[in-house]
């Protein structure tokens, strides 16, 4: 049987890089949403402190299936 799909969009942060800040987003949300199958990284920023790069930030669409 075809399944049935949610959207969700979170912003992860993190002050090492990217690929962290993915993964928190990711990890976070699993706190709370289940059957999480896919995402994508919709877009990417940072945060500037005093002249030097400070955070990253990452805008994250996740997949998930709907519970029948």
């Amino acid at each position: 049987m075809p399944g049935i799909y949610k959207i969700i969009e979170v912003v992860g942060t993190s002050p090492v890089g990217f690929a962290e800040a993915v993964k928190a987003a990711v990890t976070e949300a699993s706190d709370t949403v289940r059957h999480m199958e896919w995402f994508e990284v919709v877009s990417q920023r940072g945060r500037i402190a005093e002249g030097r790069v400070a955070e990253f930030q990452v805008t994250v669409k996740i997949g998930f299936q709907v519970e029948r």
